[in-house]
């Protein structure tokens, strides 16, 4: 490694003002500063200096998803193994067969967000950002593994220049942009995001080409005391729910997965637990309520209210997009009220729009919204408090 520093820092000129490749300096500064600290010092002052700049705080972030991501990838080969009657195939069989249907898509949302804010840097003449780091890994995991790719890089390309880049880009936008995808793929090709899970078998040797299953949230959302069952026709139990034994968005399913992930956020100061637990108490109180007055109309309301925790994307929203520090509430007080209200709204669109029951995506982006004026108000209400105590 020192050797590669030496290197670019040997040609680091010719990409400085006055050099040679001035107009790729940009370009050459992102990748540079991905792979070291920078060795440029403020020279005049008071800064408090760290080695973890943002860049870092960003592959943070994605070392807390390596967890749900490799499991998603073994549990894609699990589930199409169980579709297609393979049998019993090893656990690097299994994973083998995830890792080559997810890594088109992880490609394509990575090749396609960070080309664009490429681009984007070279015509403002500025830094290349480092949020999509984050971004590219949410997005194919948050969407169904036979998403066509070249539906993920329109959708990836229209979250990138219309939620984010339009706005600023990194630290200006609004919205989660991975959720923006996946909301525009929702509202645009609606027959693929359904919930359902389809495993595509990649030109193996067995009868069938692909298989289609509903994911659990499906089935429950489609009578009441629903038995749930997996590819196979087994039942399905809370521990498989809990584990991610069961079909659905690749990347969400385990939330063991989810609270390894969260437990990494937390210990490295990564995310607010704040926004977890009040969603967390916002979900299971809207569960209870819903469940205390169940219905017919409505079958998802008979599920146990613990179990609603495990079900679809909630647990993956609530650590991985509610927490995202440049959409979400900054203000304490605002981080509980925003939290709980995203708990709240994911269960109520969960139990009574029948036609979507994953709520938790539109939970956080109607909160994403409001999240500036709730901090307003909270900060307003301080204002008014003080001066009310300055009066006396």
């Amino acid at each position: 490694m020192n050797k590669l520093k030496k290197s670019l820092d040997k040609i680091k000129p010719q990409f400085e003002k006055g050099g040679k490749f001035a107009p790729l300096g940009s370009v050459f500064d992102g990748f540079y500063t991905f792979l070291f600290t920078p060795n440029e010092t403020t020279r005049k002052g008071a800064y408090i200096h760290d080695a973890n700049d943002s860049k870092r705080t960003m592959i943070t972030v994605v070392l807390a998803l390596l967890p749900c991501c490799l499991f998603g990838m073994w549990n894609v080969g699990y589930q199409h193994s169980l579709a297609t009657g393979a049998g019993d195939v090893n656990i690097f069989g299994n994973f083998l067969y995830g890792l080559f249907a997810t890594l088109p898509m992880i490609l394509t949302a990575y090749i396609v967000g960070l080309g664009i804010e490429f681009v984007v840097a070279q015509l403002r003449g500025h830094e290349i950002q480092e949020g999509f780091l984050v971004s590219g890994l949410l997005i194919p995991m948050i969407c169904p593994v036979d998403t066509p790719c070249w539906m993920l890089a329109v959708a990836v390309a229209f979250a990138v220049i219309f939620a984010k880049e339009v706005f600023g880009g990194t630290g200006y936008n609004f919205l989660n942009v991975a959720l923006v995808t996946r909301a525009f793929l929702f509202f645009a090709y609606p027959s693929k995001m359904s919930g359902d899970s389809v495993f595509v078998s990649l030109g193996s040797d067995t009868a069938i080409d692909a298989f289609s299953g509903a994911t659990p949230l499906a089935q429950l959302g489609s009578e009441a005391g629903a038995t749930l069952t997996g590819v196979n026709g087994m039942p399905l139990t809370a521990m498989d729910l809990f584990w991610g034994f069961v079909p659905g968005s690749w990347g969400e399913t385990s939330v063991f997965c989810i609270l390894i992930g969260a437990a990494i956020l937390l210990f490295t100061g990564m995310a607010d637990w704040k926004i977890m637990i009040s969603g967390i108490v916002g979900a299971l109180l809207m569960a209870v309520l819903g469940h205390n007055f169940a219905s017919p109309l409505y079958p998802i309301t008979y599920v146990n209210p613990v179990e609603q925790l495990c079900l679809g994307g909630f647990a993956f929203a609530i650590v991985f997009m509610a927490t995202d520090p440049v959409t979400a509430c900054r203000t304490t007080l605002g981080k509980y009220i925003y939290g709980f209200l995203i708990g709240v709204i994911a269960m109520i669109i969960r139990f009574y729009n029948t036609g979507y029951p994953e709520g938790a995506m539109l939970a956080v982006l109607l909160m994403n919204c409001f999240a500036p004026l709730i901090d307003w108000c909270v900060v307003n209400a301080n204002i008014q408090k003080r001066l009310a105590r300055a009066g006396k």
